[in-house]
């Protein structure tokens, strides 16, 4: 592994370690905590890519910080609109009192993972993605952070209608990096924001598709 490249490596796995501590407390400790382990990260990974001295991977973390951000408009419908997601109160700030002010901040770790290991390629990112978020729907319920409701099909506990927009996600989010990565800050911030748009256009075509449609033939 080149030297550079360590302390990137080492934040994730810092991360994990940690990370397994810190969902471990309870409420409200809990919710703090998990703020300020993402937001330490956040930090960390500007810091790593920049000692990485791959100009790509610093641009990367900064169009992640955010897609993420942005992220919460999507889970907010999922939660307020669509009835299909629910965030339980563990402490910490929230928004609208639905959805944990940390989920800013929650989409970075896995996409940038995702997005890193695919070396960049869409549909690579997609395939990526698509494996670390099944991983991170499974555990969620159990980890107090998210939780399916409602008349959903559900897998292992995870709401089927979530995991085709999740994968489209790593490709969208290759996608617009890709196309914007030497743009105006202006252009990355709205193409960020078409990103989530994107997400959150796939997550109800999705729902509907697997939860709402009839496929019967009436003659």
């Amino acid at each position: 592994m080149p030297r550079r490249l360590r302390p990137l490596v080492g934040l994730h796995v810092a991360l994990l370690a940690v990370g397994g501590v810190v969902l471990l407390l309870e409420p409200p400790a809990k919710g703090w905590a998990v703020l300020l382990l993402l937001v330490s990260y956040a930090a960390g990974l500007l810091w790593a890519t920049r000692h990485s001295g791959r100009r790509e991977l610093v641009e990367l973390a900064g169009f992640l910080l955010l897609v993420s951000v942005f992220q919460v408009l999507p889970d907010w419908v999922l939660a307020d609109v669509l009835g299909t997601l629910r965030f339980p109160d563990t402490g910490g700030p929230r928004v609208d009192d639905t959805i944990s002010l940390s989920m800013a901040l929650m989409w970075v770790p896995p996409l940038f993972m995702a997005l890193a290991l695919a070396g960049l390629r869409p549909g690579r990112s997609g395939l990526f993605a698509g494996v670390i978020f099944l991983g991170a729907e499974i555990l969620a319920p159990v980890l107090e952070l998210w939780e399916p409701i409602g008349a959903t099909t559900r897998v292992l506990g995870v709401a089927v209608y979530v995991l085709p927009p999740e994968v489209a996600l790593g490709w969208a989010a290759a996608v617009a990096f890709a196309a914007t990565r030497r743009r105006s800050w202006g252009v990355r911030v709205a193409a960020a924001l078409a990103v989530s748009t994107f997400y959150l256009g796939a997550l109800v075509l999705s729902y509907f598709v697997i939860d709402v449609a009839t496929w019967r033939v009436t003659w």
